[in-house]
């Protein structure tokens, strides 16, 4: 912990042993924790200078470590401020980076990745680049952990950074993806839209820039595209807002936004159903959004079709938007 803070691990195995033994001297500390007398002392006027630690009254010198929330938790404040101050800087440097490029280089609007690791690496950075909204399009195939996309993206959502994804119907049923990371999102306050289909994997942070990841091999992504501020920018911007606008609302999909059987309504079951129906879900995905067998979720889809006097799986979906259900 302390090495992000910029001090050696033995500091922080003294502070360690200081925290265990109060009141203890140098020689004590020194035996306590294995080290020499010399490594002691300097560790533990690092401990002093950073305020960790005290020397107590008394002709002996003895010392006491000060309390973790009292002494740690500034200088993790402190550390915090200065990466969101160089978070700034760079956006600040890479905004000035572009304009330079716009007008002096065209071709540099467009950037091409290529590696795995290299791709990673920069989907990784973008939650920390934006500075109010992140929109995506997401499909398979995926190249990150997506525990670790949930854990990012709620702790971008505290700071005040929205997220609004349009899923398709082929990554709602990813294996483990609506169960674990989808809803752990959606709790985090991401707000969720589904599509039958999606033309491309998309994700725009704020209105400056726009990553495209490109699969030309069967299961693998080999490429991406980082597209700055243009026309081409402009116009994924608006393509996601009109993917957007026609998506059915996740929520709504996952049974939650129901308003009950009042008013005409469904009821929670039959809403999800529909919602499934409408978004171009297949039986398989019907049933494990709603966590009951295949046999079970046809039967829901022969009782709700019967009920709306229709033929096909696309005018349940239809019937139900008219009729303000999804």
């Amino acid at each position: 912990m302390f090495e992000t803070l910029g001090l050696a691990p033995s500091v922080e195995s003294l502070y360690t042993v200081l925290i265990h033994s109060p009141r203890s001297t140098v020689a004590e500390l020194a035996a306590y924790g294995s080290v020499s007398s010399q490594q002691a002392t300097r560790d533990l006027q690092r401990l002093v200078r950073q305020g960790l630690a005290n020397r107590l009254p008394g002709r002996q010198a003895r010392y006491i470590a000060v309390a973790p929330d009292i002494a740690i938790e500034p200088l993790l404040a402190k550390q915090e401020d200065e990466l969101r101050q160089a978070r700034l800087g760079s956006s600040d440097l890479m905004q000035a980076f572009h304009e330079a490029s716009r007008q002096e280089h065209p071709a540099e609007l467009v950037e091409i990745i290529t590696g795995e690791s290299t791709i990673r690496s920069r989907t990784d950075q973008l939650p920390d680049a934006a500075r109010y909204q992140i929109r995506g399009f997401d499909r398979p195939p995926y190249v990150q952990s997506l525990d670790e996309n949930v854990s990012q993206e709620a702790e971008r959502i505290r700071q005040g950074v929205s997220y609004r994804v349009v899923y398709s119907a082929q990554g709602v049923m990813w294996p483990g993806r609506l169960e674990g990371d989808i809803r752990g999102a959606l709790a985090a306050g991401e707000q969720a839209r589904v599509r039958p289909d999606l033309p491309t994997k998309l994700w725009i942070v704020d209105d400056k820039m726009a990553l495209i990841p490109i699969k030309t091999r069967q299961h693998a992504i080999d490429a991406s595209f980082i597209v700055r501020p243009c026309d081409l920018l402009d116009s994924l911007i608006a393509l996601f807002e009109a993917e957007w606008d026609r998506a059915i609302p996740l929520r709504s999909f996952l049974g939650k936004d129901s308003a009950g059987a009042a008013a005409g309504h469904p009821d929670e079951t039959r809403t999800a159903v529909l919602s499934c129906l409408a978004a171009g879900l297949t039986d398989e995905g019907i049933a494990r959004s709603l966590g009951c067998s295949l046999r079970t979720a046809q039967r829901h889809i022969r009782r709700l079709m019967q009920d709306l006097n229709v033929t096909s799986r696309f005018q349940a979906g239809m019937e139900a938007r008219q009729r303000g259900w999804v």
